[in-house]
């Protein structure tokens, strides 16, 4: 009776204890992977339903225009037929020596709901680099944990056709290393775009320094980012905490010495928010500049609209135009004041002069609008010299029996 008692209480104290809440989260997980084949027969035939949409739309809007037939190309010599294909060929790009590091080393400070989040940065920084005309080396450093988990798990191992990206398990100070001999030889990049004219040799830009040109881009670093330059490596952080861990990236980089820098986000945009910027939008931004050589445009074209950017030089040129209506409103407004005051003193000189006509009446409100509209002008512009010459005009208008402005 003794054994089973104890073995009923081991086996309660090694129980694990699962919330509600968990249990529902994993319930919904295999759910997930277990839709997953339905869900991906479903997208296809949502594709083939929309293709025979724009099909038919072709044949109401033009019913007379024959069918193109697939176009073949027969030799003589009984080659074989070669079928012109539909897809549309991917725009050519050119490789550019220059590498983008994800350092994705913040696996356990993050939770799946970040993680999730996290992954879908790195696919959209995948996605970005692949279409854009101007390409960088991609590598995605410290992939292991959870997010490899998920890679491998939920998103079916996708990842492994993927071109012209490399996933590593080693730290970004070792991603860094390898990618000197990523951007060496015939297939490390031409430079092209904005690199094309320069002296910007190999051998040259790498023997200024031993260790290359290699930066950490975080928010918190002092140095501001002017330009990107070949044969050189930029780390992001891969991180989304929702600012829980200030500075992590910055006090990351300087315990490896490693030179940090950010984005000149403040030099050429005012937000409404704070300058913390997605993984996915920094390497968006980066690219967006090897092919505008700009980074105004840049940042216009990826920071998300939530965030109430706007360039400098509009936020300037609509503060002048602010300035010069509330200078000419209160101009106005002095003037007004001027006009009435002008008018009490002609009820005072008519009521002193009341055996005067009315035409000398109207001349003596004249004269002294005349004198006051200057002393209003001098208040608003702030001219002492014109506020000296106002107050004896007022002054002298006093002493005829006028009310001084």
């Amino acid at each position: 009776m003794e054994a089973i008692t104890e073995v009923i209480v081991t086996a309660d104290i090694e129980a694990p204890k699962i919330s509600k809440n968990q249990l529902k989260k994993l319930k919904r997980d295999q759910e997930w992977e277990e839709n997953l084949a339905k869900r991906k027969a479903k997208r296809k035939e949502k594709v083939q339903e929309k293709k025979q949409r724009k099909r038919s739309a072709r044949e109401e809007a033009n019913p007379t225009a024959p069918t193109q037939p697939k176009a073949t190309q027969e030799d003589t010599g009984g080659e074989q037929k070669t079928e012109v294909s539909k897809k549309r060929k991917r725009s050519q790009y050119e490789q550019l020596p220059i590498t983008l590091i994800l350092d994705c080393g913040f696996d356990n400070l993050m939770v799946d709901k970040e993680r999730k989040s996290l992954g879908s940065q790195i696919t959209r920084c995948y996605s970005d680099n692949h279409k854009a005309p101007y390409q960088a080396h991609l590598a995605i450093s410290s992939f292991g944990g959870h997010l490899k988990e998920r890679f491998d798990g939920l998103l079916a191992g996708q990842y492994h056709s993927w071109k012209n990206v490399r996933f590593l398990e080693d730290d970004f100070v070792e991603a860094a290393a390898q990618a000197k001999d990523w951007m060496q030889g015939d297939r490390g990049g031409k430079l092209g775009g904005l690199f094309a004219g320069k002296d910007y040799s190999a051998q040259t830009w790498l023997d200024k320094s031993k260790n290359g040109d290699v930066v950490y881009l975080t928010s918190d670093s002092p140095n501001t980012l002017t330009e990107l330059r070949p044969y050189s490596t930029y780390i992001i952080g891969g991180l989304v905490d929702r600012n829980r861990h200030k500075g992590i990236c910055y006090k990351r980089a300087l315990d490896r010495c490693m030179k940090t820098a950010k984005l000149p986000i403040d030099d050429y945009m005012q937000m409404t928010s704070r300058f913390v910027l997605a993984t996915n939008h920094v390497a968006e931004i980066m690219l967006r500049w090897l092919e505008l050589g700009d980074w105004g445009k840049a940042f216009l074209q990826v920071v998300p609209k939530r965030k109430g950017g706007v360039l400098r030089d509009t936020v300037r040129k609509s503060g002048d135009e602010q300035v010069d209506d509330e200078t000419d409103k209160g101009l106005d407004d002095v003037i007004g004041e001027a006009d009435v005051k002008a008018v009490e003193r002609t009820n005072d000189e008519r009521a002193i002069a009341g055996d005067e006509s009315e035409s000398q009446l109207t001349k003596f409100t004249t004269e002294s609008r005349e004198a006051t509209v200057p002393d209003a002008r001098a208040e608003v512009f702030g001219s002492n010299a014109d506020r000296k010459d106002g107050e004896v005009e007022a002054s002298s208008d006093s002493e005829d029996g006028g009310v001084q402005v």
